[in-house]
């Protein structure tokens, strides 16, 4: 693009030169100092062409570099994510859903206190590599009790983990969103676990969902 930029440049300056010569036969010459400086000012404008021209190239390549990095950060930020807490990803279109070890005792709604830093290091990661992104709590119960109940228990569940988000995690009301699949079959992680007890407590949790359609990162590989 620069050597076309430049000659383009050339043959304009070319022309202009041309045009002083053919002038400078004509009767009314050509005076030696206006042709001087017409010269002097064509290839100041040339130049400062290509100094533009660079200034935007080096742009570029800063812009592509700094996002490579973020990328190569990002991977390893969620790779040291699923190891140390144990969490599963997977990677849809323009979406990354979590599955995380946040789980409820039966028929409580109540967030764990030992379920509290695993729901920090997610919101630590979302605040650096996806700001302003959608994130979509889902909250999930055992088949025990009724399916309607189970329902608004999903979303008291999904709800308490927004709220903390919310608070602790300073995500703003625009960018969480709360709901419930209750006791739906084809999600539940052990098919029929329940309780009461710790019988059924997979069954009992949330996942998070990061929608960021619409941020450059998307783009991360995941293994």
């Amino acid at each position: 693009m620069v050597t076309r930029h430049r000659g383009v440049q050339a043959a304009t300056a070319l022309g202009a030169v041309g045009l002083l010569l053919g002038l400078s036969g004509c009767a009314a010459k050509v005076r030696r100092d206006e042709y001087t400086a017409e010269v002097t000012k064509i290839r100041e404008e040339m130049q400062a062409g290509d100094r533009q021209a660079g200034t935007r190239i080096d742009s570029t390549n800063q812009a592509v570099a700094d996002h490579a990095r973020r990328l190569e950060g990002l991977e390893q930020e969620l790779q040291a994510f699923r190891s140390q807490y144990n969490v599963s990803m997977e990677k849809m279109k323009g979406m990354l859903k979590f599955d995380v070890p946040v789980h409820f005792e039966f028929a409580s709604s109540e967030l764990r206190e030992a379920d509290r830093p695993v729901l920090d290091r997610f919101a630590s990661v979302v605040r650096e590599y996806y700001p302003g992104a959608l994130v979509t709590v889902e909250g999930f119960t055992d088949p025990a009790g009724s399916a309607a109940y189970n329902q608004r228990l999903g979303q008291r569940r999904a709800d308490a983990v927004k709220e903390y988000l919310a608070t602790a995690g300073g995500f703003t009301s625009e960018t969480l969103k709360a709901v419930s699949y209750g006791e739906v079959k084809k999600r539940q992680v052990v098919l029929g676990a329940k309780g009461p007890g710790d019988e059924g407590i997979e069954n009992r949790r949330v996942a998070l969902v990061i929608d960021h359609a619409a941020i450059a990162t998307d783009q991360v590989a995941m293994p």
